[in-house]
């Protein structure tokens, strides 16, 4: 009522010869699908990096913080699924983030804003996702061939095989049953992660452990700030409306069923993980409680099996996780080197596909080898990224389209979570700077060691 009618800059009719609508976003999902992908998305092996977190901020406020940012986001997803539904009553069915902060914006630059913040986060997470699977590789390795000649550049190489195979795979609806495994993945190898930090803590070598913070209020503020914008890239997405594309229409509800579920693992693994790691190493946890629980100098702290088949799972999910985050970039290429009219398995097209996706994925295997310090990069990246995308733009959006009254509580609420997350991803990318700075003299192009 009262909405003046717009013409959409992006119609349905276009689409129709767009393949990387037709072909990667193909809309057959059904709501748990949608929680499939969502869960992927969020839920990974950054989870294992909650108990460095609560080492910066203390249990008081590390609950808080965890917790306002569980409500917050899922706050904010839910109004993005709103927006899209809107749209798609009005005629105006966006599949793609860009577009959609495009037309309810008004704005073409903000559609290249989005696209280039997407892609860096996109593609950070990919390298960072074969970086990552490849030093879980090295891990195994080294357990079974102590003395091995294997470094991990030759271990990446290896991961990045198994994704350009993986890659091929023509639909993000196609990956609905990867990111099922993903899903049971991450609950599998967080009670592992839990039973072995309850059986470290109790038993007669558990580590001697301390809560208490930084001495300086300077490194305490900077590591709080850290700290925050680590949970934000934890809780982070940044492609809900290429998921959202992914269902079968009408959408009304179903991405809300989604959400309800990937919040519901949400809540089991992230506070489980972060209570029993912080609980067993207090502020001497290390950015991935795996490594606190296998040292490098000592015996393992908690049966080596356990570890070993929590590490092999991180690995597993890890696989997902750079294809999951891979669609937004395949359906761009598609989109410019595919001809919609020829089948999805043709000749013409699947050639385009094999090469570009294979030089895709080459790409980050590559800059994963290169930069195994990209943990300290992807942080900025985190909060440089997510923070816009997720705590900012839904709000914007949502406001934009409903225009509640300035006088009306959901307003105000959109408003003061925009400033508080504007000013705290500022803080969060000056302190993941900072800390980039600290570590500069430990890296090393090619190392053999992941740092960070």
């Amino acid at each position: 009522m009262g909405e003046r009618p717009r013409v959409d800059p992006f119609p349905e009719n276009r689409r129709e010869e767009d393949a990387g609508a037709v072909f990667v976003l193909q809309s057959k999902g059904q709501w748990w699908h949608a929680g499939f992908h969502l869960t992927t998305a969020i839920v990974g092996p950054t989870i294992l990096a909650l108990p460095f977190v609560f080492r910066g901020l203390g249990w008081g406020l590390g609950f808080f913080c965890l917790t306002v940012m569980g409500v917050v986001t899922f706050y904010s997803y839910y109004l993005m699924t709103k927006v899209l539904q809107h749209c798609e009553k009005a005629g105006r069915r966006h599949i793609r983030f860009r577009e959609l902060a495009a037309d309810v914006l008004g704005s073409g630059w903000m559609f290249y804003f989005v696209i280039f913040i997407q892609t860096a986060i996109n593609t950070g997470i990919g390298i960072g996702a074969i970086l990552l699977a490849a030093e879980c590789l090295k891990i195994v390795y080294s357990n079974l061939v102590p003395n091995g000649s294997l470094k991990l550049y030759e271990f990446i190489a290896m991961v990045t095989l198994a994704m350009i195979v993986l890659s091929q795979l023509p639909t993000f609806h196609s990956l609905r049953h990867i990111n099922l495994g993903s899903l049971l993945l991450s609950l599998g190898y967080t009670f592992l992660v839990v039973a072995a930090c309850i059986y470290a803590g109790t038993s007669k070598n558990a580590p001697s452990r301390e809560y208490s913070l930084e001495p300086s209020k300077l490194h305490k503020v900077f590591n709080a700030f850290t700290s925050i914008s680590i949970i934000a890239a934890i809780f982070g997405n940044g492609i809900l409306p290429e998921i959202q594309a992914t269902l079968a229409p009408p959408t009304t509800g179903k991405m809300v069923k989604g959400l309800v579920m990937c919040y519901s693992v949400i809540f089991i693994t992230f506070y489980s993980a972060a209570v029993s790691g912080y609980w067993v190493f207090g502020n001497k946890a290390s950015s991935n409680i795996l490594k606190s629980l296998l040292p490098d100098e000592g015996p393992s702290l908690a049966p080596t099996w356990v570890l070993g088949l929590a590490v092999i799972f991180v690995l597993l999910q890890l696989l997902a996780i750079g294809l999951v985050y891979s669609q937004v970039a395949y359906e761009i290429m598609e989109k410019n080197s595919a001809d919609v009219k020829q089948g999805m398995f043709s000749r013409r097209n699947l050639i385009p596909r094999l090469i570009l996706r294979t030089l895709y994925m080459i790409f980050c295997g590559f800059f994963a080898a290169m930069l195994p310090f990209f943990g300290d990069i992807n942080a900025v990246v985190g909060a440089i990224g997510f923070i816009p995308l997720d705590f900012v733009l839904p709000m914007l959006l949502y406001n934009m389209t409903y225009k509640p009254p300035r006088t009306s509580l959901t307003y105000w609420i959109n408003v003061s979570i925009m400033i508080i997350f504007t000013g705290t991803g500022i803080m969060g990318a000056f302190s993941s700077v900072r800390q980039l700075v600290v570590d500069a003299n430990q890296f090393k192009l090619f190392s053999s060691e992941v740092v960070g």
